[in-house]
């Protein structure tokens, strides 16, 4: 940053000297912390779009609350880059998401000013909840907000801790950061209530003119509360679904009038009880590319701030091939239906949308009920490919194992991220699916090591009339051709032999392959060059591509239980209860002598970063598997 670029935001390193500038100072400050995360983000990715969307709200609850004695909780955390700018983290902000530097969500552990952590969607109302009541047993009188938007609405857990904190009475502040928006376009039938509620302004004075006359508490003013929900039906055609649950309704407010938005918020601090918020912002904020396009936007890569062009990538994405395949068995296959929570684009599940619109469903930030919605069409005959991130999938545990496992209905999961994603840091991490499924009787767990493999177990997937699931990594597919390759079928719990040997035996999981295939590569060039009988018997490592880790292939297992003494297992996902540990298991349970290392994340959360060098990290890119190889040779 250089200083003479901007007036106002070198002299702000904290909420106190963000309360020195003069309320009329505040639009020229927001546009100067807005400038600033697009040259920042322009260099270095990050979320883009809903932060743009937050500055004036972030900015205006900063200038009225008194954090960190005051608790702000944020949701969707990628809403919150302003809050990090003002909360002493300017200086960093340039190397967000990079490794060693500050996250890209909030993280308790990074600063005071970071509550609660949010990296996930939906969870600031209940935990606002529980800062709001511990606040009241102690005796305390800080205020506690909950800033919830971008879709996050849409979560089931966010109605679970309305419905609590409504009759719970604590002093909590709920801000609904209406844009319409999540990744992609707001969807569901809560995002067209909100948009009604905007154009009722009649309703929102009359209210105001009957909170602001009558103090609460007061029989008349409980008297003119019952009254003024009659008129309210009258007004606005439909009850208050807020108020419905407890909550004093207020708005909705233009969420890009700072000067406005700190007299609202002035004002509803000292009103107890449980209070929301509604106010309107467009995502993207300031920034034309970025209004023009939301999705896109949301977290667009490197670009150039003045021209708006986005810097493209090479290969193909493994999302996109899944995209692109699922529309061509779709067409083969009415019975094929795909399904998102809230993730077309990102999942590429919008190329089926487009084709077949009847035929795709974006249920919104809700992955349970993604999950238990396809297990009803799969009861219903339908073959619904349900494609959700790893990390998101996490909060559907129970829908997984009650609703498609348990009735074996034929729901393919599409786990979109697995492995290590990299610069979204711990939140984001798809490393515990592996470990959670594999427990789950009847399960199918497959996983790529190419774009033609994925290709083929989508259409295996499509025919086993079984739960099954692909796994798969964000980021670029190895470069081998796949695009109209046939699609052949598989046979389930059948891996391969891909290189032969007699020394030491890899066996990999996924993409990760790949690594190894360059590890094993490196170590025989090096024994050519030796020229040595010794030395050729030494790189003779056999590889197999285990393609299943559920079920596993037992007749390469017990190959290599007979075979070899020493054994490495390569897995994008923790070793603790992952595919290592079933190997391990089964050659054990079989009497063989065999010693298993296992690579893969360790017993910890992985720090943010690229995944390069999160992959050298936890020790499971081609330079660890190739030291792995060498600590185990004969």
């Amino acid at each position: 940053m250089h200083p003479t670029e901007y007036k106002y935001l070198p002299l702000v390193s904290s909420p106190e000297d963000l309360k020195r500038l003069a309320p009329e100072e505040l639009p020229a400050y927001c546009d100067e912390v807005r400038r600033f995360i697009v040259e920042s983000l322009a260099r270095n990715p990050g979320h883009l779009a809903s932060s743009l969307g937050a500055v004036e709200l972030t900015v205006a609850l900063h200038y009225v609350f008194d954090a960190p004695a005051d608790k702000l909780v944020w949701d969707v955390g990628h809403q919150a880059y302003a809050h990090k700018i003002i909360t002493g983290r300017r200086d960093e902000f340039p190397s967000l998401r990079t490794l060693g530097s500050i996250s890209g969500f909030p993280r308790p552990s990074e600063s005071s000013y970071d509550a609660f952590t949010a990296g996930h969607a939906s969870n600031s109302i209940s935990a606002a909840l529980g800062f709001s009541t511990a606040a009241k047993l102690r005796g305390e009188k800080n205020h506690v907000a909950a800033v919830i938007g971008d879709g996050a609405m849409t979560g089931g857990l966010a109605f679970e801790g309305l419905n609590n904190a409504g009759v719970s009475k604590s002093d909590l502040l709920v801000v609904l950061n209406d844009n319409r928006m999540s990744i992609d376009k707001g969807t569901g039938a809560l995002k067209d209530y909100l948009v009604g509620i905007t154009t009722s302004r009649r309703y929102n004075r009359f209210k105001t003119r009957v909170w602001n006359r009558f103090p609460p508490g007061s029989r008349i003013h409980n008297a003119l509360k019952k009254t003024a929900n009659a008129i309210k039906h009258g007004l606005l055609q439909q009850s208050n679904l807020f108020e419905s649950f407890g909550f004093r309704y207020f708005g909705p407010v233009d969420g890009h009038d700072v000067v406005s938005l700190v007299k609202i918020l002035r004002d509803l601090r000292e009103i107890g009880g449980p209070k929301l918020l509604h106010i309107i912002t467009v995502k993207g904020r300031g920034y034309a590319p970025a209004e023009l396009d939301q999705s896109a936007w949301h977290a667009p890569g490197k670009f150039d701030a003045a021209t708006g062009e986005r810097t493209r990538g090479g290969n193909t994405r493994w999302q996109d091939i899944f995209g692109e395949t699922l529309v061509e068995l779709a067409r083969e296959n009415e019975k094929i239906v795909g399904i998102t929570p809230a993730m077309p684009s990102g999942s590429s599940l919008n190329m089926m949308m487009e084709a077949m619109p009847e035929r795709t469903f974006d249920v919104g930030i809700a992955e349970g009920h993604a999950v238990t919605f396809a297990a009803g069409l799969a009861a219903a005959g339908m073959t619904p490919f349900c494609t959700i991130y790893s990390s998101f999938l996490q909060r559907a545990w129970d829908n997984v194992i009650h609703d498609v496992a348990l009735e074996s209905l034929p729901v393919v999961l599409c786990v979109d991220r697995g492995g290590l994603v990299g610069e979204d840091g711990a939140t984001h991490h798809g490393v515990f699916d592996i470990a959670g499924l594999l427990p789950v009787p009847g399960m199918v767990i497959a996983s790529p090591m190419d774009g033609r493999q994925m290709r083929d177990l989508m259409y295996t997937a499509s025919r086993a009339g079984r739960p099954f699931v692909i796994r798969y990594p964000r980021g670029a597919a190895p470069g081998t051709p796949w695009r109209g390759t046939p699609m052949n079928e598989v046979p389930v719990g059948k891996g391969c032999k891909l290189r032969d040997g007699n020394n030491v035996a890899v066996l990999t999981f996924g993409s990760v392959g790949n690594f190894a295939a360059e590890a094993i590569d490196r170590i025989e060039a090096e024994a050519a060059k030796t020229e040595t009988e010794t030395a050729t018997e030494a790189a003779a490592v056999a590889h197999y591509d285990l393609r299943f880790a559920k079920p596993l292939d037992e007749d390469i297992l017990h190959e290599v239980g007979e075979k070899f003494a020493r054994v490495i297992t390569v897995e994008d996902g923790t070793v603790i209860g992952g595919v290592g540990s079933a190997v391990e298991d089964f050659l054990s349970r079989h009497g063989y002598a065999t010693r298993v290392e296992k690579l893969g994340v360790g017993d910890r959360f992985v720090p943010h970063g690229t995944p390069a060098e999160l992959y050298r990290l936890e020790g499971y890119d081609a330079e660890g598997i190739y030291q792995a190889i060498k600590r185990n040779i004969k």
